[in-house]
């Protein structure tokens, strides 16, 4: 798989698990009644994060939300962070992926910078995931203890006889919401983060390697040419740099500009 569509893969999964948790946290069936001992009802029993609702066979259903925050259990406000926590996170890493796509270019941004944007936003894709996961599975250990507790309360008479009727609760819908969008949050940002890697830009091995020219040897000018007096073999050819005329002793003796390339 290339480093683009890991990237784009991971970012779709991450934008749908987080639309999947902002759902789960507005759904009021987070626990519903349970019908086992009592499949014919007339009232149905449900409840959220933030309200809870009572449907009649007639069809008509009232919600009432929470006017209270201290009266609450505690594990239910743990549950509320943890969800509102969670879809902060995956709101801002989703504005920080938008801008780390490799198939975005905005402006001069580098390869080096999409690379560690797409790494922060994987993080905090997991992070988001994790929390939306715990939350949700808090929740269904609270409502596990409290079936089995009600349970125990219901057969307290001799032979089993049931003395009280309690209403029990059992996982709703937005449970299992909840622990996919979580999932699919956590994946997403996995991808992200293995996306990271492909998106950093390869260092070279090459060593820079300085020449310098050797001492002896001249550069000429274009238009320089050996000039020989003829007068035996002690003359000394003679060259016209720049107007005048010098001997190959006095050239090598006194560099001029032109004897480095």
């Amino acid at each position: 798989m290339s480093t683009t569509t890991c990237q784009v893969v991971g970012f779709l999964l991450s934008l749908l698990g987080l639309a999947g948790c902002i759902a789960a946290t507005g759904m009021d069936m987070w626990s519903t009644q349970d019908l086992y001992d009592n499949p014919v009802t007339s009232v149905f029993q449900y409840e959220g994060l933030w309200r809870s609702c009572v449907r009649q066979s007639s069809g008509f259903t009232e919600c009432r939300p929470y006017f209270t925050i201290l009266g609450l259990p505690a594990m239910l406000q743990a549950v509320r962070a943890l969800m509102i926590v969670g879809i902060v996170l995956g709101a801002i890493s989703l504005l920080v992926s938008i801008f780390a796509l490799k198939c975005i270019r905005i402006g001069s941004m580098e390869d080096s910078a999409k690379a560690n944007m797409t790494l922060t936003s994987g993080i905090m894709f997991i992070i988001s995931g994790l929390c939306a996961i715990t939350g949700v599975s808090v929740f269904a250990n609270m409502l596990v203890t409290n079936f089995w507790m009600s349970t125990a309360n219901m057969y307290t008479g001799m032979g089993g006889m049931v003395q009280t009727v309690q209403t029990r609760y059992t996982f709703g819908s937005a449970l299992f919401v909840g622990w996919v969008a979580g999932g699919l949050t956590l994946i997403g940002g996995v991808m992200m983060c293995i996306a990271c890697r492909g998106l950093v830009p390869e260092e070279t091995n090459y060593k820079a390697v300085s020449y310098h020219a050797s001492g002896h040897n001249v550069a000429y000018k274009p238009g320089g040419f050996k000039a020989s007096t003829g007068f035996g073999p002690n003359s000394k050819n003679k060259k016209i740099y720049e107007g005048g005329v010098h001997t190959e002793d006095e050239v090598q003796s006194h560099p001029s500009k032109y004897d480095y390339v």
